[in-house]
């Protein structure tokens, strides 16, 4: 028996209560997670922006070390450090064939198989296949990866999704080039991440977006030149900060609302790049007329996992943090136990901090 957050039903609180967890069968791993991140994309799992299946152990970016293996796990062993990557790759679908596995078709399918059970006997689900918001999981064997040398596993747990996301927004997305400017709206968890990451791109101006005045020393720590507390003129402000206010070169969304894309849209220059990573609900309508879309020549696209190959991209990011270029603890703004995390969405819906870690 271990403990986990449980979600009930979409809407509900989160209850702190104890599961029982199998033994891993063939192709699965047990992993005693070190730290998990609490993610934007958690909440809207919990509040029903995302479907998942209930109950659920929620929590998709976390770390730890792997307990047992079953039948043809070979690529791991018990005593590994692992990150839990909670969009596998199947490798036979067409986006997997053509090498767009961010993109995989079967990349979610665990998420509704069954993987554990209360000390009642009530099926579980795990929250984007790893369940990472408890003491231990256990998951397909696809979805761990071993912790590049020399990265502590708490810090290891942003790169299962913050990092990877802001990292490939701006590196693969956006493809921010030396010299170009960058506006960053939303300065949370992935926000930090795109930041850092700009900055390591060679981006020359780095303006920073967000509601709450506070988070103005993590951006500027983080990689920010300038920064922009958002209203109904933050597009007009971030034009007056360009070269003869034409507007950034790449804009990048963290939020995931339809006001704040439109003011991305809109503060990105003639022929610039708009990319929106942040995950937002169908109520969330997004309008542009036939005459700006030709008239602008921008391109607008969707960013998911930040087109990222975990596999690929994960040695690239150890390089830059060993050499300390890409700081994961300076993201982190408060460390928590597994009854902290209500208390964590409530910041992130009230614009508060940046990564909330909950730590075991």
């Amino acid at each position: 028996m271990v403990r986990a957050a449980i979600l009930p039903a979409v809407g509900s609180p989160l209850e702190i209560r104890d599961i029982e967890l199998p033994e891993p069968g063939p192709g699965r791993v047990r992993v005693r997670l070190a730290a998990a991140g609490v993610c934007h994309s958690d909440l809207s799992l919990s509040n029903g922006t995302m479907r998942v299946p209930v109950p659920a152990v929620l929590g998709h970016e976390g770390a730890g070390t792997v307990v047992s293996v079953g039948e043809g796990v070979t690529h791991v062993a018990p005593g590994d450090g692992v990150v839990l990557n909670w969009a596998p790759s199947c490798g036979t679908c067409h986006h997997c064939g053509i090498g767009e596995v961010w993109l995989c078709a079967g990349a979610l399918s665990g998420a509704a198989s069954v993987y554990a059970r209360t000390a009642d006997g009530t099926d579980l689900h795990p929250g984007l296949n790893v369940a990472a918001f408890a003491e231990e999981t256990v998951v397909a064997a696809n979805c761990v990866l071993p912790v590049p040398e020399g990265i502590p596993l708490t810090d290891a747990a942003l790169l299962g999704c913050a990092v990877l996301t802001g990292y490939g927004a701006v590196h693969h997305s956006a493809q921010v080039r030396a010299g170009e400017s960058v506006a960053v709206f939303g300065v949370g968890g992935v926000g930090l991440a795109v930041l850092q990451s700009a900055r390591i791109a060679g981006a020359g101006q780095i303006v920073a977006v967000d509601v709450s005045p506070a988070k103005e020393e993590l951006a500027r720590a983080a990689g920010a030149t300038d920064f922009v507390i958002a209203s109904e003129t933050t597009a007009k402000e971030v034009r007056k900060l360009t070269g003869a206010a034409q507007g950034v070169d790449v804009a990048i969304e963290c939020v995931g609302r339809a006001v704040t894309i439109r003011a991305a849209w809109d503060s990105t220059r003639r022929g610039g790049r708009t990319t929106v990573v942040g995950i937002g609900g169908k109520d969330q309508q997004v309008t542009f007329n036939a005459l700006e879309i030709f008239h602008f020549g921008r391109t607008l696209s969707g960013c998911v996992y930040g087109n990222s190959d975990p596999e690929r991209d994960l040695p690239v990011l150890a390089d830059h943090i060993r050499a300390g270029r890409l700081d994961l603890s300076s993201m982190v703004t408060e460390q928590i136990g597994l009854d902290g995390i209500p208390a964590a969405f409530d910041n992130m819906l009230a614009g508060k901090g940046g990564r909330a870690l909950v730590v075991f």
